[in-house]
């Protein structure tokens, strides 16, 4: 082999210069071609989405109801529970009312026993506002309730001040009966300033709140401590003193005795009835009678029962009072208030009888009783 064939060998092995670079390989696809994406065809993926929703929804209002409907029932207990606490309060302190009254016409008792009878009342009626201030009320009754504490811290003032006026009135021989009447009556102002509060600002303002509260069904204690309030009036209260003192104030033996109805009037607006003519009565929450008894007679009087009956409805309302003590030639207003009619008295004639039992030697009972015929109607919206 020569040279020239030797260089001819090794040209055939060599790379030319002018040879393009390599391009790098794609790597081979694995899996065959992509399909192409195609969105959802028909409507029921989309009915499915739509009633996804409308599960939750469901489920969120269920959720919402049943919260409501627990707080509701939390409320409902709440108010009750107060309620429930403020009842036996409320009882109590207007059965001591009633003693009270009774206390001060009872004949026969001595001045010390009367004295210490209204010092056990005062205690017992301090322990109603200690009670009370014990109950926690809830948040939106906070000032009805301290309306209440106020209304049975004007009881107790009441009848501390009673007994304190009382003893003075019969320590001082000199003071006139009037006289003493007269002193008697201003702390007796605290005890029907009492029923004031308790009405207009705790009893009527807490239903105001409990319908607010949407639990208007809850009931609000009442508790009225002056049921005659004629009794405490000057002539009342001096005639108390004049028994303690030991002065007669039993009717006297022969003479002229008797009573007669002076005047009935409907409230509030105070229309005089007509035993002739049938007369419009508007009612209302405050549908009342005020019946003006005159002692005829030549003798003080004691213990006449006083019958009011409203006929006309399905069931005829009777109510009765007590006129404690009449002085001759006294008229004395008893009042019967908060009457509550049914709808059957309404839209038909209806009748308001009074009847004042005769008295002991009473001959001419003509006068002692008076039917007025009245049509009952609604106040206007």
């Amino acid at each position: 082999m020569t040279e020239r064939d030797t260089d001819i060998e090794f040209d055939f092995f060599e790379e030319p210069e002018t040879r393009e670079a390599a391009r790098p390989e794609r790597p081979p696809s694995r899996g065959g071609p992509r399909p192409p994406i195609r969105t959802p065809q028909g409507l029921t993926p989309l009915l499915r989405l739509v009633g996804l929703i409308a599960f939750a929804i469901v489920i969120v209002l269920l959720l919402v109801y049943a919260i409501e409907g627990c707080q509701s029932s939390s409320k409902h207990a709440k108010y009750e529970h107060y309620m429930a606490k403020v009842a036996p309060v409320a009882s109590n302190s207007r059965a001591i009312g009633t003693r009270l009254t009774s206390l001060l016409g009872q004949p026969g008792l001595k001045a010390n026993e009367v004295q210490s009878k209204l010092a056990g009342l005062a205690r017992e009626e301090q322990q109603d506002v200690d009670e009370a201030r014990a109950i926690d009320p809830p948040g939106r009754l906070r000032d009805e309730h301290s309306r209440l504490i106020d209304a049975l811290q004007y009881r107790y003032s009441g009848i501390v001040g009673i007994a304190e006026s009382l003893r003075q009135a019969l320590a001082n021989k000199k003071l006139a009966a009037a006289q003493a009447g007269a002193l008697l009556v201003t702390p007796a102002q605290r005890l029907l300033a009492s029923d004031v509060v308790w009405d207009d600002s705790f009893k009527d303002p807490s239903k105001q709140v409990l319908r607010n509260q949407g639990v208007g069904d809850v009931r609000v204690p009442d508790s009225n401590f002056v049921s005659n309030p004629d009794f405490f009036t000057a002539s009342g209260l001096a005639a108390v003193v004049s028994r303690l003192r030991g002065v007669s104030v039993a009717p006297t033996a022969g003479g002229l005795h008797g009573t007669n109805i002076v005047s009935t009037k409907a409230l509030p607006k105070g229309t005089e009835l007509s035993t002739d003519t049938r007369l419009p009565v508007q009612t209302g929450t405050t549908l009342g009678f005020a019946i003006a008894v005159e002692d005829s007679g030549d003798s003080v009087e004691v213990h006449i029962p006083v019958t009011l009956t409203i006929s006309g409805g399905t069931t005829p309302i009777v109510k009765k009072q007590v006129i404690d003590l009449i002085s001759s030639k006294e008229v004395k207003t008893i009042t019967f208030r908060n009457i509550q009619l049914d709808p059957s008295f309404f839209g038909a004639p209806s009748t308001v009888k009074v009847k004042v039992d005769a008295v002991p030697n009473e001959h001419n009972l003509g006068n002692n009783s008076a039917e007025y015929p009245v049509t009952f109607t609604l106040p206007p919206p």
